[in-house]
């Protein structure tokens, strides 16, 4: 089979939304920088290099990298305290996939050296084949370029393949990539998801190997 399943990470496989909150809010403390109330919600999906301009913390690409920088080193140190939730189902699904000779890939804007943390934590680097990060890609999500390669490495073509989403921005890259989407409702309720996807779930714990399939042979992207 050429089929191929693609993974957002935070709030599809993981959830550390917690602590990503709290890293920006350490950050901006720390920056004496100001932070809307809606900043996570906003930004949600998006790499730093587009939430901090839409801040207005910086511009200048030096002075965004180091803020992007430092907010990640602070997400890592309070997953190395408190460690990481791994969402229900995940590890099954990713595990049956791999038993039917699905290749999983992620297609995350998280930087990699986060991923590559929660690996070492977790585990879940053996169900993989790929990663697609944050610095594997020019423009991010709602652009479909992380997920287009993401398929490439896994060498399957972008209609063979579902994504995995649970954020709007993230839907939209994939319904742009030509893909098959299932939006899984950790960050956004199941009512607000639906038309955003092929199918909506309350978690990966609802999602079969011959779903996924059958999904793929359906053909087409919907609206």
């Amino acid at each position: 089979m050429n089929d191929g399943a693609i993974f957002d990470w935070d709030g599809v496989v993981i959830d550390s939304s917690a602590q990503h909150e709290r890293a920006w809010e350490w950050l901006a403390a720390d920056e004496s920088l100001s932070l809307p109330a809606d900043h996570f919600k906003r930004g949600f999906g998006k790499k730093n290099e587009v939430i901090i301009p839409d801040l207005g913390w910086a511009t200048e690409p030096a002075a965004v990298a180091r803020l992007a920088w430092e907010k990640e080193e602070r997400y890592r140190e309070l997953v190395r305290r408190e460690g990481v939730t791994i969402l229900p189902g995940a590890r099954e699904l990713l595990a049956a996939l791999g038993e039917a000779g699905v290749p999983c890939v992620v297609g995350s804007s998280t930087p990699r050296g986060n991923i590559e943390a929660i690996f070492a934590a977790t585990g879940l680097g053996a169900f993989f084949h790929a990663v697609v990060a944050a610095e594997d890609v020019v423009h991010g999500k709602p652009a479909p370029d992380v997920f287009l390669e993401a398929a490439r490495r896994i060498g399957r073509e972008p209609a063979r393949c579902v994504v995995f989403e649970d954020a709007f921005v993230g839907l939209e890259a994939a319904r742009a990539g030509g893909m098959r989407r299932v939006a899984v409702a950790t960050t956004n309720p199941l009512e607000a998801l639906r038309g955003h996807a092929d199918r909506v779930v309350a978690s990966l714990a609802e999602v079969t190997v011959a779903e996924v399939r059958a999904l793929i042979d359906a053909g087409g992207v919907s609206s």
